[in-house]
């Protein structure tokens, strides 16, 4: 556990428009699904438009803002330059735009949308670093903000080159760089930016304490490494070295796996609330997209690919963002509106704090579409994909409603 103090939280003005747009991207992100044709593979244009717009429009958003609040707070020491957040979201929200209109309808202005979404994400690692050269206690959390903030730098800066090839015609293969792009981005930052998180926020939710923390310490090692191999490799075109790369990633991952598990067996709150089903289908749907990202790796086929894919994004990262958004946005407004009123009037519980059916139907319609939609993947139907992914967007819906219900309380 850690201390909470104002004296390292930044404005809550500053973050709520993180987490207002990233939930808005979600939203149009799970209808502008059902004009996407699964069965066209990882090359198709209008999927990676898709991955674009949810990976940085919800994705990087969320977690952007999150860590706006969480770094400074868990490491004790303040933002380095904290009015550069006033800057990020509107950076990387047009960016974001233009990037994704640029893969579906005007490859021209790929290369300038791309490059907003660079200067984003310098102005963001700029301000992370350099604040974490303040921090004295150097733990696991610390390592591992700084080393996926490094493997960002890297993976959007190989972004940002293939963009300019499709954008502008230079000549770069981006058939072999687009795997690395991926690995930087989904292992060498959002992977582990979860583990690090996951060692404050599910212990800070389950209230756990006294666990065995050498998996995930292993967990980092691993991915570190594999990342760093799979750049190697892909740079001196060594196929076995990509291999080994990828078979490390899954080691990694299993490793977070036992180590969530143990977690969950120390946890003292036994109460399965909308943050715990959320964490159940997360990891749930993880354990499903490693074993068949496994399979892939061995035997080949697209469809396992994209399957894998689905619920490694839709079931994994969505499930655990959305599911800590209704731990974090509630603590947010109580510490922002109502921690100065403490024993000098009566004050709201966390728990008043959260729309409980909303989160309920957003729980159930969300997990049901990602369900189906997964099935509809892996099998080849597209009635059954289509079906799933209006399951989907309805969840998203919820999603909205509850974001904006817990970020106006109390007003």
């Amino acid at each position: 556990m850690f201390s909470v103090s104002k004296d390292y939280a930044p404005p809550f003005a500053m973050v709520s428009p993180f987490f207002w747009i990233g939930s808005l991207f979600y939203l149009l992100g799970t209808v502008f699904l059902l004009f996407l044709n699964p069965d066209a593979g990882h090359f198709d244009m209008a999927i990676v438009g898709w991955a674009h717009w949810f990976l940085l429009g919800f994705m990087m958003m969320i977690i952007f803002g999150a860590m706006a609040q969480l770094v400074p707070v868990v490491v004790e020491v303040g933002h380095f330059s904290v009015d550069l957040y006033y800057v990020i979201w509107p950076l990387l929200l047009s960016g974001t735009i233009v990037m994704s209109m640029g893969f579906w309808f005007m490859p021209l202005i790929l290369p300038y949308g791309g490059l907003i979404v660079l200067i984003a994400m310098i102005i963001f690692l700029f301000d992370t670093l350099m604040t974490l050269r303040k921090v004295t206690n150097i733990t696991l959390t610390v390592k591992t903000v700084v080393a996926s903030n490094l493997f960002l730098l890297t993976g959007i800066v190989i972004g940002f080159v293939m963009s300019l090839a499709v954008g502008s015609g230079l000549e770069v293969d981006i058939g072999r760089w687009l795997g690395l792009h991926a690995v930087m981005v989904l292992g060498g930052y959002v992977t582990l930016t979860i583990m690090g998180l996951s060692l404050i926020l599910l212990p800070m939710f389950g209230l756990s304490h006294g666990f065995d923390e050498t998996p995930i310490n292993r967990a980092f090692k691993f991915m570190v490494t594999a990342v760093i191999l799979h750049f190697v490799s892909t740079i001196i075109a060594w196929d076995f070295g990509q291999f080994a790369a990828i078979f490390m990633m899954f080691i990694s991952v299993s490793l977070y796996l036992y180590q969530v598990f143990i977690i969950y067996k120390t946890r003292a709150r036994k109460e399965n609330d909308v943050w715990a089903k959320s964490m159940f289908f997360g990891y749930g749907s993880l354990l499903v997209a490693l074993i068949l990202g496994v399979v892939y790796t061995l035997f080949g086929g697209e469809n396992i690919l994209m399957s894998a894919s689905w619920f490694l994004i839709m079931g994994f990262f969505s499930f655990l963002i959305n599911g800590h958004l209704y731990k974090i946005i509630p603590f947010l407004v109580w510490f922002e509106r109502y921690s100065p009123l403490v024993g000098k009037e009566k004050v709201p519980m966390l728990n008043e704090m959260l729309p409980h059916r909303m989160a309920h139907y957003e729980f159930i319609f969300s997990a049901t579409g990602v369900a189906v939609a997964g099935i509809g993947i892996l099998i080849g139907s597209g009635d059954l994909f289509k079906g799933g992914t209006i399951f989907v967007i309805t969840g998203a819906g919820f999603m909205l409603g509850s974001v904006k219900w817990m970020l106006r309380y109390g007003k």
